[in-house]
């Protein structure tokens, strides 16, 4: 097990009350920090009895399994009321980009915005020295400067969610579970005999237990954007009702007769006209993208063109890419194509184990005239010369 120093400093620990945070707050108590736990009320469940049988989180539940683990490790436990803030940067933003013909990652906003923003400036009030999180990631310190690293266990990382830390961010920051698998932390929770040690996952998004994505959104949007679904040739499908019930990879509930025997897929969404192009598997393959609000885990970007690691999608893969810094964003050209490259998701971009940086996908960019990626020289971040082959 990964030990940290003896110390008699303050944690604040984000408890949901599943099995991670726990861990992560009763590792802390465990090496001699005094810790406060702190659970954020986000919303007021309509149905608390569809929250129980979700895997969700947030319930009334919850925030009991947390006040009973603080009970088993001595610590205190504090119920702060963030639902103006979650409605604000969560709900909104996730509505919004739906309107937008966007597909949002609300864990990326409640992330940045809730848990480190807002929960850290609580911290701060609270006299605490750090502020941790259950997040399977990890953070090292060399020379002075902070590094973002993906968990142990690839199957768990949540790094992909944590590209928007700043240096002062990290170093107020602890990530306990980083350093295990998850049956390692079912294990260290056992050890502890916390109860939670067998606690299902949470699973889906926390403000819609039920899934219903369209059921939650519909009644919240302040404008629809009807349009024309066509092909990838221009030929008019059919007709929708809005944007906001499509994503860019979507293949099942698409108001078109397909008189094709190959499926259809959306490719793309025009938010101005409102109108929905769907085509074959292979159009949904690209090789460039722009990204916007880019976040350097340094804090300053490079100079030159990069070659990283990036990935699409918070399940996805790493893939070779090349990365370029804008003053409005940046560029990234993949070495093959890679499959539906989604405006409103993020783009992270990595260096082996280390997060570089990240930002959120704008648009796909127009191919170059040549299918495979650019010859130009790029740099490392080690700062030695890589040629594209």
């Amino acid at each position: 097990m990964v030990q940290t120093q003896k110390s008699n400093k303050r944690a604040v620990v984000a408890m949901s009350g599943g099995v991670d945070s726990s861990v992560a707050a009763a590792l802390l108590a465990r090496d001699g920090y005094e810790v406060v736990g702190v659970t954020m009320r986000l919303f007021n469940a309509p149905n608390e009895n569809v929250a129980r049988l979700n895997k969700s989180c947030c319930s009334v539940e919850d925030v009991e399994d947390a006040r009973a683990v603080c009970r088993k490790i001595g610590a205190k436990h504090y119920f702060l009321n963030f639902e103006e803030e979650f409605q604000k940067h969560v709900v909104d933003y996730f509505v919004g980009e739906y309107e937008r013909g966007r597909t949002p990652h609300p864990c990326l906003a409640c992330n940045d915005r809730l848990k480190f923003e807002f929960l850290v400036r609580r911290a701060e009030s609270m006299d605490a020295d750090v502020v941790a999180t259950g997040h399977y990631a990890r953070i090292r310190e060399d020379a002075g400067e902070f590094r973002l690293l993906a968990g142990v266990d690839p199957l768990k990382d949540q790094s992909y969610v944590l590209y928007t830390l700043s240096q002062r961010q990290l170093r107020k920051l602890a990530l306990p579970v980083g350093d295990y698998s998850k049956d390692e932390i079912r294990d260290v929770a056992r050890e502890l005999g916390l109860a939670i040690a067998d606690k299902p996952d949470s699973q889906d998004i926390c403000f819609i237990p039920d899934g219903d994505y369209n059921r939650f959104i519909e009644p919240r949007l302040k404008r629809k954007s009807p349009g024309e679904i066509v092909d990838i040739e221009g030929n008019i499908l059919g007709e929708h009702d809005g944007i906001h019930g499509f994503t860019i990879g979507q293949r099942k509930r698409l108001p078109v007769v397909n008189n094709t025997t190959r499926p259809l897929y959306v490719t793309e969404i025009d938010p101005e006209s409102g109108r929905v192009t769907v085509g074959p598997a292979e159009s949904l393959m690209k090789t460039r993208l722009f990204a916007s609000g880019v976040n350097w885990i340094s804090g300053t970007p490079p100079v030159d063109q990069i070659r990283v690691e990036a990935r699409i999608r918070y399940n996805g893969r790493n893939a070779p890419a090349s990365v370029r810094a804008l003053s409005h964003g940046a560029e990234i050209e993949f070495d093959e194509p890679v499959r539906a490259i989604t405006p409103g998701q993020a783009v992270v971009f990595y260096d082996g184990e280390s997060v570089v940086g990240g930002g959120l996908i704008e648009s796909s960019l127009p191919e170059r005239i040549s299918s495979s990626v650019n010859r130009n020289t790029a740099v490392s971040l080690t700062g030695e010369a890589v040629v594209s082959a």
